[in-house]
């Protein structure tokens, strides 16, 4: 009886998410799927815009990109410093330095205390943006007085880069002539 009882559950279960006059019984939530319809049908949402982070990490680095883009142009400051991070590593798409800081200025201009310490970063470094130190260290002072802990790290090591630069990023910073 249990058997067949589960067997009818399952069959109907597609039912269950049909869609008729009043709208969609039991919608999908909280899937990759959903995340997915809600970006590609323009409608970016915080569990959305979010779920753009589970999916770079899982190294879906296109899906993720179309996610990030999406919540930006939509306003979304986190979602334009990952997209920074993603054209600054070439992931999903080509290394883009320029792409890069353009993202980190929209964030920062938007008053998000990462896209201000980025944004700082590019500019003391000449990474995307023309070298600007001084504009570069109000930038990351701003981030500071935000509260953003790096910021402040950066500032009591004199704000020597190598504080907060991996050594393994250190050829993308380097001067090109």
């Amino acid at each position: 009886m249990l058997i067949r009882t589960a067997a009818l559950i399952l069959a109907a279960a597609p039912a269950l998410a049909d869609e008729d006059e009043f709208g969609t019984l039991n919608p999908e939530e909280m899937t990759l799927d959903r995340v997915m319809r809600n970006i590609r049908d323009g409608q970016p949402d915080m569990m959305s815009c979010a779920a753009g982070y589970y999916i770079t990490k899982s190294g879906r680095h296109g899906m993720a990109r179309e996610v990030f883009e999406t919540c930006a142009n939509a306003g979304w400051t986190g979602a334009m410093t990952w997209m920074s991070q993603l054209d600054n590593n070439g992931l999903g798409g080509d290394y883009d330095p320029d792409a890069a800081a353009q993202w980190d200025r929209r964030a920062a201009e938007a008053g998000d205390p990462v896209g201000k310490f980025k944004h700082g970063l590019d500019l003391m470094r000449g990474h995307g943006v023309a070298r600007n130190e001084t504009l570069g260290r109000a930038y990351v002072d701003e981030a500071a007085r935000d509260g953003l802990e790096i910021a402040r790290r950066l500032q009591r090591a004199g704000y020597d880069l190598e504080e907060v630069t991996p050594d393994a990023d250190n050829w993308k910073y380097a001067p090109l002539f």
